[in-house]
Protein backbone atom coordinates (compact mmCIF):
# COMPACT_ATOMS: atom_id res chain seq x y z
CA UNK A 1 0.00 0.00 0.00
CA UNK A 2 1.48 3.32 -1.12
CA UNK A 3 1.57 6.03 1.54
CA UNK A 4 1.67 9.75 0.84
CA UNK A 5 2.99 12.64 2.89
CA UNK A 6 2.34 16.26 1.97
CA UNK A 7 4.28 19.28 3.14
CA UNK A 8 4.77 22.92 2.27
CA UNK A 9 1.49 24.43 3.35
CA UNK A 10 1.36 27.64 5.32
CA UNK A 11 0.09 31.17 5.38
CA UNK A 12 0.78 33.59 2.56
CA UNK A 13 -0.55 36.96 1.49
CA UNK A 14 -2.83 37.25 -1.49
CA UNK A 15 -0.75 37.35 -4.64
CA UNK A 16 1.98 35.26 -3.07
CA UNK A 17 3.26 31.79 -3.90
CA UNK A 18 3.63 28.43 -2.22
CA UNK A 19 5.07 25.11 -3.29
CA UNK A 20 3.49 21.99 -1.91
CA UNK A 21 5.36 18.70 -1.89
CA UNK A 22 4.07 15.14 -1.89
CA UNK A 23 6.37 12.23 -1.18
CA UNK A 24 5.25 8.64 -1.63
CA UNK A 25 6.60 5.57 0.07
CA UNK A 26 8.74 3.32 -2.09
CA UNK A 27 6.77 1.56 -4.81
CA UNK A 28 7.32 -0.27 -8.08
CA UNK A 29 4.54 1.21 -10.20
CA UNK A 30 5.76 2.53 -13.53
CA UNK A 31 2.40 3.87 -14.69
CA UNK A 32 0.21 5.69 -12.23
CA UNK A 33 -1.68 8.92 -11.71
CA UNK A 34 -0.98 11.59 -9.13
CA UNK A 35 -3.15 14.57 -8.35
CA UNK A 36 -3.62 17.48 -6.01
CA UNK A 37 -7.01 18.15 -4.50
CA UNK A 38 -8.24 20.76 -2.10
CA UNK A 39 -11.15 20.93 0.27
CA UNK A 40 -12.39 24.01 2.07
CA UNK A 41 -14.80 23.76 5.01
CA UNK A 42 -18.31 22.99 3.83
CA UNK A 43 -17.22 22.38 0.25
CA UNK A 44 -16.62 19.29 -1.83
CA UNK A 45 -13.13 18.04 -2.54
CA UNK A 46 -11.93 19.64 -5.77
CA UNK A 47 -9.21 18.37 -8.06
CA UNK A 48 -6.91 21.21 -9.06
CA UNK A 49 -4.02 19.51 -10.90
CA UNK A 50 -3.10 16.00 -11.98
CA UNK A 51 -0.68 13.85 -13.89
CA UNK A 52 -2.35 11.25 -16.05
CA UNK A 53 -1.03 7.74 -16.62
CA UNK A 54 1.43 8.79 -19.35
CA UNK A 55 2.38 12.09 -17.76
CA UNK A 56 -0.20 14.36 -19.36
CA UNK A 57 -1.10 17.24 -17.05
CA UNK A 58 -4.62 18.33 -16.22
CA UNK A 59 -5.81 21.46 -14.44
CA UNK A 60 -9.09 22.71 -13.09
CA UNK A 61 -10.37 26.06 -14.25
CA UNK A 62 -9.48 27.43 -10.83
CA UNK A 63 -5.88 26.26 -11.11
CA UNK A 64 -5.16 26.79 -14.79
CA UNK A 65 -2.54 29.47 -15.35
CA UNK A 66 -1.67 29.77 -11.66
CA UNK A 67 -0.90 26.23 -10.49
CA UNK A 68 1.74 23.92 -11.93
CA UNK A 69 2.07 20.24 -11.11
CA UNK A 70 5.57 18.86 -11.45
CA UNK A 71 7.23 15.55 -10.84
CA UNK A 72 10.85 15.14 -9.82
CA UNK A 73 10.77 11.33 -9.87
CA UNK A 74 8.37 8.49 -9.15
CA UNK A 75 8.15 9.46 -5.49
CA UNK A 76 8.11 13.26 -5.42
CA UNK A 77 5.39 15.42 -6.87
CA UNK A 78 4.94 19.14 -6.37
CA UNK A 79 2.26 21.77 -6.75
CA UNK A 80 3.61 25.23 -7.43
CA UNK A 81 0.94 27.81 -6.68
CA UNK A 82 1.28 31.44 -7.70
CA UNK A 83 -0.95 34.49 -7.56
CA UNK A 84 -2.83 33.00 -4.62
CA UNK A 85 -6.29 34.38 -4.08
CA UNK A 86 -8.57 34.68 -1.03
CA UNK A 87 -10.65 31.80 -2.45
CA UNK A 88 -7.67 29.40 -2.49
CA UNK A 89 -7.44 28.58 1.26
CA UNK A 90 -8.15 24.92 1.91
CA UNK A 91 -6.63 21.69 3.03
CA UNK A 92 -4.61 20.44 0.09
CA UNK A 93 -4.23 16.72 -0.46
CA UNK A 94 -2.19 14.65 -2.86
CA UNK A 95 -3.62 11.43 -4.20
CA UNK A 96 -2.29 8.34 -5.97
CA UNK A 97 -3.94 5.83 -8.25
CA UNK A 98 -2.51 2.84 -10.10
CA UNK A 99 -5.74 2.45 -12.06
CA UNK A 100 -6.38 6.11 -12.96
CA UNK A 101 -9.70 7.18 -14.40
CA UNK A 102 -10.85 10.78 -14.53
CA UNK A 103 -7.62 12.61 -13.61
CA UNK A 104 -9.35 15.30 -11.54
CA UNK A 105 -12.09 13.09 -10.14
CA UNK A 106 -11.77 12.22 -6.46
CA UNK A 107 -13.43 8.84 -7.06
CA UNK A 108 -10.47 7.86 -9.26
CA UNK A 109 -8.11 7.80 -6.29
CA UNK A 110 -7.96 5.37 -3.41
CA UNK A 111 -4.77 6.54 -1.72
CA UNK A 112 -4.59 9.93 -0.04
CA UNK A 113 -2.20 11.87 2.11
CA UNK A 114 -3.14 13.55 5.36
CA UNK A 115 -3.25 17.02 3.82
CA UNK A 116 -1.44 20.29 4.29
CA UNK A 117 -3.22 23.52 5.14
CA UNK A 118 -2.99 26.62 2.95
CA UNK A 119 -4.13 29.99 4.26
CA UNK A 120 -4.26 33.19 2.23
CA UNK A 121 -4.57 36.56 3.89
CA UNK A 122 -5.79 39.64 2.05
Amino acid sequence: QVQLVESGGGSVQAGGSLRLSCTTSAHTYTHFCMAWFRQAPGKEREGVAAFGRIGTTYYSDSGKGRFTIARENARNTYLQMTALKPEDPAMYYCAFSEFCGQPLGADSYSTWGQGTQVTVSS
